[in-house]
């Protein structure tokens, strides 16, 4: 350790050259002859790596220099060592109570001296490892931290979930399950916005997008993916609570949004838009295939199946403003909603004709599916 430098604190010449003597071949020393010499050392850019202190010296014995060396953060973690004549247990308590390290009675074995002043230095490059070690470690946990609230805005906070805690494993997997299915889009999405600037255009999607994907999340829906103006999100994957409940949570996450775009109408049409969007939509539920999509490198998690393709087919039935179901998900939520048969549609790449039925509103008056204020 010729690369450690010991700084001797003591007012007898004495002591200073046994200390010397013991130490010079293997370690740089220094000598302050007073407490204020030795707080001026210890305070220098290039510090002592470890204090020799005496306790008896005038004007400022080593107690006091060790209490200001262990009060100041530039000083605090050299270790101290006091080499004194006192023997009182007293004495020593009161070195380590202000945190010294160790404590060498007068007059010293010059082996001990140097096995405790190695074991010492050992000791502080250790921690000073740890510490820098635990610093790193800090850094790369606010880094991921910062890191995984950012793919967070990338995926579904159920999918970010069971990935962060290891309930899902990352791999190309599907299962078939009875999921209820959400497609929307907005009307003549293509001639309305014909006119519009794109800065505009850019700014009323996100507020709609922003909106509708509060209310999705306030009801549990995984948001799969926004497609131009198109949304698709479904209940029963990756968590569920029970096909009934997923498929009633779903309508009223459609309600709460058409309630919403009421509000969205206004504050757009106050805004100078003449045409604000009208959304329609269609839910279905059926069995799907849900999972990651893809390849090893690149995957996505989604849902495909005809059922999907049914959602979309409604969808593109309903009104303006409306909420069109399958019979399927109709009766599942039969006895919380309002609603009205439509008769059949022909659904394209869809063999039977399907039944749906209009949802007009929610029979509980005071529904208890929160509407979110964007």
């Amino acid at each position: 350790m010729a690369d450690k430098t010991i700084l001797i604190v003591d007012d007898t010449p004495a002591n200073i050259a046994a200390a010397l003597a013991i130490l010079k071949d293997q370690y740089r020393t220094r000598v302050a002859t007073s407490g204020a010499k030795a707080l001026e050392h210890a305070g220098a850019a290039d510090k002592p790596d470890l204090i020799l202190l005496d306790v008896t010296m005038p004007d400022m014995d080593g107690y006091e220099v060790c209490g200001r060396l262990k009060a100041d953060p530039e000083t605090a973690s050299i270790p101290v060592v006091f080499l004194t004549a006192r023997t009182e247990a007293e004495d020593e308590a009161k070195g380590f109570e202000l945190g010294a390290v160790d404590y060498i009675h007068k007059p010293f074995n010059p082996t001990v001296v140097r096995a405790r002043v190695h074991t010492h230095l050992l000791l502080r490059d250790t921690l000073k490892q740890i510490e820098e070690r635990n610093a790193a470690l800090d850094e790369k946990t606010r880094m991921l931290e910062s890191l995984s609230v950012k793919l967070s805005k990338y995926l579904s906070p159920q999918v970010y979930a069971s990935i962060f805690t290891g309930s899902r494993d990352v791999e190309l997997a599907t299962e078939r399950k009875r999921l209820t299915v959400f497609f929307s889009d907005i009307k003549d999405f293509t001639a309305t916005t014909a006119d519009m600037q794109p800065e505009d255009l850019t700014a009323m999607l996100n507020r709609y997008f922003t909106a509708m994907s509060k209310i999705a999340l306030a009801h549990g829906a995984h948001i799969d993916k926004f497609v131009g103006d198109a949304m698709l999100m479904f209940f029963g994957d990756p968590e569920t609570r029970g096909v009934e409940e997923d498929a009633r949570a779903c309508v009223r996450m459609a309600v709460a949004m058409q309630r919403q775009m009421v509000e969205l109408q206004q504050e757009w049409r106050a805004s100078g838009f003449e045409q604000p969007f009208e959304m329609r939509v269609g839910i279905n539920t059926g069995y799907c295939n849900v999972g990651n999509f893809g390849s090893d490198d690149r995957m996505d998690y989604t849902i495909i199946g005809a059922e999907v393709n049914l959602a979309a087919r409604i969808e593109a039935a309903a009104d303006p403003g409306g909420i069109l179901i399958s019979y399927p998900t109709w009766a599942l939520v039969r006895d919380i909603v309002r609603a009205e048969e439509r008769g059949s549609i022909a659904a394209k790449g869809i063999r039977r004709e399907v039944r749906v039925f209009a949802v007009a509103g929610l029979l509980d008056d005071h529904d208890p599916a929160p509407v979110v204020r964007a």
